[in-house]
């Protein structure tokens, strides 16, 4: 039965009685229906009373080429009509994966020229963590197996994901944090880094990390892993002193270094990778979303030649997907890069949409009552809610601030994410500079409203 058959609240009670939303308390919908979404094109999806709304976070931080691009939508049907599906399995190949891996291999930096395929970043990551320990073994230090990552760090939902990330409430559901899995503090100067410069904190954030080492023991650890702008923990941008010496201490100690892209990939920062904007040479690189835009379900590993060199020498490889290297997707992703490529779009965030984002960010809303910090990079952003501005003394938790912005942003045609109490966006890369400004007076109209509810003068 297609959507035009039912209305919005006949919708909304069949989601309601048969679907579990992920990250959601299902409490939410005993006085709130969900947002149902029937069409998208370009920055904007409608939903299903017809009403527009500017999608400031593309998808989930995704769909970088914006909704129905022709060129993806001709990909995946000329593909299906060729090869809808083969495995990759047991020595098989296929056309599009076997070029996707070409194409892939003139983007990433360094020497990171081989992929393994899996069908979201979680599953990558699950994939680096058994392909990390299964080099160590190999390499004959089958003690290096511990893998740090860091507080707010967000690598996926899957259990082994979890471990990984430094979320805390999702370690806390079903006791998830399995053991050989440590963190550290989180590169946020605003929260973590009063009364020292940034470039100060960024040095002393970075030496957690050594010290997290020497407590473990360098002998014990695998693998740092942390994402070059940290996306789903509030858009949190290292100061420029970190990266470098994270570098620095992942080479002293002989730990891979694991920078995950599954959100700075393919243009968020102005850069086809955040790695290459921050300097980063990882030994692995996760990557997914932008990727294929969204369209369909793809992501990959992308690793090194020294940990090639490891696996070949390590017998059976046993680990894989059912749709690893999936044709279809691997078509999408190829169309989807040939699109970035042809519409200039990196070099368009570069050099136009990303700067004029945070120029009206810095200018428009930075002042405002209730923003404490501005933050992020190329099209990341993070707006950080603050009680009282001069002292940057933060909400009660309980008072959801985030959540009633995020509320009134919607009402008013914007789509932005509440995490913590900061607000976020991650608008398509094919975003125009009157989208980005109708998207920034919406955010003023919504901040004010949240003053007033939050009785903030």
């Amino acid at each position: 039965m297609s959507s035009v058959e039912r209305n919005t609240k006949e919708w909304q009670d069949l989601d309601v009685a048969h679907h579990l939303h992920p990250f959601t308390d299902p409490k939410y919908f005993d006085t709130k229906g969900p947002l149902v979404v029937t069409r998208a094109e370009g920055s904007y999806v409608w939903d299903s009373n017809g009403r527009k709304i500017l999608d400031g976070m593309a998808g989930l931080w995704c769909v970088n080429v914006g909704y129905g691009r022709k060129e993806l939508i001709d990909a995946s049907h000329k593909q299906m009509q060729e090869l809808a599906y083969y495995n990759v399995f047991f020595q098989s190949s296929t056309p599009p994966q076997i070029e996707l891996s070409r194409v892939l291999a003139e983007l990433t930096p360094g020497d990171l020229n081989h992929f393994f395929f899996t069908n979201s970043g979680s599953e990558a990551n699950d994939t680096i963590i058994r392909m990390v320990r299964h080099f160590w073994e190999v390499e004959g230090k089958p003690e290096k197996h511990i893998f740090i990552g860091r507080t707010l760090g967000y690598h996926g939902s899957t259990l082994a994901a979890t471990s990984l990330g430094g979320m805390q409430a999702m370690h806390d559901m079903g006791k998830s944090l399995l053991p050989g899995f440590e963190h550290i503090m989180h590169p946020h100067h605003f929260a973590n880094g009063k009364g020292q410069t940034r470039e100060v904190f960024g040095i002393k954030a970075a030496q957690a990390l050594e010290e997290k080492i020497l407590e473990l023991g360098a002998d014990n650890v695998a693998a740092f892993v942390a994402e070059p702008v940290q996306g789903a923990g509030g858009v949190i941008e290292p100061p420029a002193t970190y990266w470098p010496e994270i570098q620095r201490i992942c080479k002293k100690y002989d730990v891979l270094l694991v920078a995950d892209e599954v959100i700075c990939g393919f243009g968020r920062l102005g850069h086809w990778f955040g790695s290459q904007a921050y300097g980063i040479e990882p030994d692995l690189m996760p990557m997914a979303k932008g990727l294929s835009s969204g369209y369909l379900p793809i992501a990959a590993v992308a690793y090194s030649a020294r940990i090639q060199k490891g696996l070949q020498k390590g017998g059976l490889f046993s680990h894989g997907y059912t749709y690893s290297g999936h044709p279809v997707a691997c078509a999408v992703a190829l169309a989807n890069i040939k699109l970035i490529k042809d519409e200039k779009l990196i070099e368009r965030v570069h050099d136009e949409t990303a700067p004029y984002f945070r120029k009206r960010l810095n200018e428009a809303v930075a002042g405002h009552k209730l923003v404490g910090e501005v933050r992020g990079a190329g099209l990341l952003a993070g707006v950080q809610l603050v009680k009282d501005k001069k002292t940057g003394e933060l909400f009660d938790s309980a008072e959801n601030v985030a959540v009633r912005c995020r509320d009134h942003c919607l009402e008013r045609g914007l789509i932005m994410r509440a995490v913590g109490q900061s607000m976020v966006a991650s608008p398509p890369l094919i975003i125009t500079k009157a989208e980005i400004d109708d998207m920034i007076d919406i955010l003023i109209a919504s901040l004010d409203q949240t003053a007033k509810d939050m009785g903030v003068a």
